[in-house]
């Protein structure tokens, strides 16, 4: 909700009130090993796509969305849509990302956290396993970011399309967009890693892990097994509260959250909660009812585990990339921090690589990944014009 309502807010500031009319669209692979080497049978993704595609097939920009994100990068599915999708503000004709151009395409991720959205096409803990009839709970497979780009790969290959003018992606999406540049280099011309980073440290490790231990210590959370007495909701919540404050920088924050000084209660009973707290749990509710807990554990897992190359040395690992590249971290970023784009600036120019740096301002941190992209908006337009 709290994402929802400062994109609202972003769109009315921008002037932006027409969006493109898009299709969700399926995928299919009927059996899919992971990099642990299990198997999945099927896997169902859902995609987008905004523009048209070329006769070389050669104008292909791929976005790779963020963890809490879907494929629906742009437009709206009918015209009584409340919101387009989270970069409509620059995706579209005439925008940075143009599509009077560019032959747009986004992809749900396996376990997508918004599973029960009815326009998310997904496959993970809460699908049907068929060799059971029942959710795959914990049974299902750990995958990995590398996961991901192969079943992206899977539905290019079979639309024929070889290369990718671009990859682009916001927070865990550039984990994927550095992922695809690094593992099929060959394949990416141009890669820009939005609030993103070509690694996953220790700190920023148990950061993540912050957002798994209230699901795992919910005691209606019974092991993963929950399904046929539902959601552990109250571990949940808090896990998403955890989620939308890490994203939002205190200035945004506090600009949207009441102060404690305001709250009587809490002078006088330690039990009281803050306001503040109460409202973000609220936001996090209405999130809730489209997530399930056991695909957050799977996200998280997937990005702790996230290191570009997926083998031991990331920084060697990034000496393949062939594309041009523009990283576009957030100034106020306290989530993946400015310093981890600026290492991974610093690992591609040691292995020789061209890169351009620039920072996206603004009061909302992590949050400017999705609704401050306007004001570089100009950056990466000349960026995929060049």
């Amino acid at each position: 909700m709290l994402l929802r309502i400062l994109f609202l807010s972003a769109l009315l500031f921008s002037g932006l009130t027409q969006a493109m009319l898009v299709e969700k669209q399926r995928f299919e692979i009927a059996k899919f090993t992971t990099e642990n080497g299990q198997l999945i049978a099927p896997v169902q993704v859902g995609w987008e796509a905004y523009g048209q595609l070329n006769e070389a097939k050669d104008n292909v920009i791929l976005i790779t969305h963020f963890f809490s994100g879907s494929s629906h990068a742009a437009g709206k599915y009918s015209e009584e849509d409340a919101l387009p999708g989270y970069w409509d503000n620059i995706i579209g004709p005439g925008k940075a990302i143009d599509t009077d151009r560019f032959y747009v395409i986004s992809v749900d991720t396996l376990v997508n956290a918004n599973v029960f959205d009815p326009n998310v096409i997904t496959t993970g803990p809460a699908t049907i396993n068929p060799a059971t009839g029942k959710p795959w709970g914990l049974d299902f497979p750990v995958v990995t970011i590398g996961d991901f780009v192969e079943v992206q790969k899977a539905l290019l290959d079979s639309l024929g399309i070889e290369r990718l003018y671009a990859v682009i992606g916001a927070s865990m999406g550039s984990f994927q967009a550095i992922e695809w540049a690094t593992r099929y280099p060959e394949r990416v011309e141009r890669l820009v890693p939005v609030i993103g980073t070509a690694f996953i440290d220790a700190w920023a490790a148990v950061r993540l892990e912050r957002w798994a231990y209230p699901i795992k210590a919910d005691p209606a959370w019974k092991n993963g097994d929950y399904y046929a007495t539902g959601q552990p909701t109250e571990g949940l919540i808090t896990a998403l509260s955890y989620i939308i404050q890490d994203a939002v920088y205190p200035t945004g924050f506090n600009l949207r959250y009441p102060a404690p000084f305001t709250d009587a209660a809490p002078h006088q009973d330690i039990r009281a909660s803050f306001s503040a707290w109460q409202q973000l749990r609220e936001h996090a509710a209405v999130r809730a009812a489209y997530q399930d807990a056991n695909h957050i554990l799977y996200l998280v897992r997937a990005s702790q585990l996230f290191r570009a190359g997926m083998g031991d040395n990331w920084q060697a690992a990034l000496k393949r990339v062939q594309a041009r590249t523009l990283l576009l971290p957030a100034t106020g970023d306290q989530l993946l921090l400015p310093q981890m784009s600026r290492t991974t600036q610093q690992a591609l120019e040691a292995a020789g690589k061209e890169v351009h740096y620039h920072e996206i301002p603004g009061i909302w941190g992590h949050l400017d990944g999705v609704v401050g992209m306007p004001a570089v908006a100009e950056v990466l337009s000349e960026f995929l014009q060049q």
